[in-house]
């Protein structure tokens, strides 16, 4: 009898050893990458091709933006490089009759120095000529300077143009990653402005869980390491996968207010993140755990 009262301590400690080595090492949540994608141009929305749970490619187009602003500012901003093209053209035309004429001047310039050196003409000819070649060299000048100031208004309506063609590139919505639609914000026929949100999406495939873990547990926790990370499969059974550790704060924190008791909640800890395949049972959100 008395060797029965001695095994009944032996076999709490047992029981209570053997749920020690089963409780998780970490508690958190699991979350994705969220990115919300915004309008990139301005205008109405004419197609809108998504739904909430929907999963999108990238670069996949999923609506666009009304571009006939655009378009029609575009022959405009057109319309105008021909003009200043037409102007260039006249005064290029311009220059050479002015070259010309002072391809003249200054063979008049020479003959008349000749001959007034030789007493054989007025000198005054000579300063007429000489006048008429100096006003001739500015109208030159100035005629040049003309023909650089419509050479970069041309090329500043050229980068016009291609910042117009920007937008009416800009105006068709293109999906930036492969994910699943968390939320939409808009719908075809709102005025979408550069910046406005259109949707939320995240690559489900595989989820982070964030945990916590004290400076006691942090020596043995490395980038890489492989880990059990369990769910909840029903009320009384964890269901067991494989994760690994992509993060840790180089920082701490103290604990968030949803991670155990009170007195846990003012320890000092370190967050963790693992990463885990999705099979699509996986939610943000969801509650895991971790054993190292």
């Amino acid at each position: 009898m008395k060797n029965n009262y001695l095994l009944i301590p032996l076999t709490i400690f047992a029981i209570s050893c053997s749920n020690g080595n089963d409780k998780s090492d970490a508690y958190g949540n699991f979350e994705a990458v969220e990115i919300i994608v915004s309008a990139e141009a301005q205008g109405k929305i004419l197609q809108f091709n998504l739904e909430e749970g929907n999963k999108l490619n990238k670069k996949q187009s999923v609506g666009y933006i009304d571009t006939i602003p655009l378009y029609l500012k575009k022959q405009q901003l057109i319309a105008q490089l021909e003009s200043a093209a037409a102007k260039l053209i006249q005064v290029g035309s311009q220059i050479k009759v002015q070259e010309e004429q002072k391809i003249t001047l200054m063979r008049d310039q020479d003959r008349f120095s000749k001959l007034v050196n030789a007493n054989a003409a007025p000198s005054k000819q000579l300063d007429d000529i000489n006048g008429q070649l100096n006003i001739l060299n500015s109208q030159v000048l100035s005629t040049r300077t003309q023909n650089q100031s419509i050479a970069g208004e041309i090329k500043a309506i050229k980068y016009q143009v291609a910042q117009v063609e920007d937008q009416i590139i800009k105006s068709i919505i293109s999906n930036p990653v492969n994910g699943t639609v968390l939320e939409k914000y808009i719908e075809p026929g709102e005025i979408a402005i550069p910046g406005k949100s259109l949707y939320k999406i995240a690559d489900l495939s595989m989820l982070k869980l964030r945990v916590y873990i004290s400076g006691a547990q942090l020596p043995n926790v490395k980038i890489g390491q492989k880990v059990k990370v369990f769910i909840d499969k029903n009320e009384n059974k964890n269901r067991q996968l494989e994760g690994s550790v992509s993060w840790i704060s180089q920082q701490a924190e103290f604990t968030p207010k949803i991670i155990q008791t009170k007195d846990e909640r003012v320890n000092l800890v370190y967050a963790v993140k693992v990463d885990v395949s999705n099979d699509g049972s996986l939610k943000i959100g969801m509650p895991g755990e971790v054993k190292f």
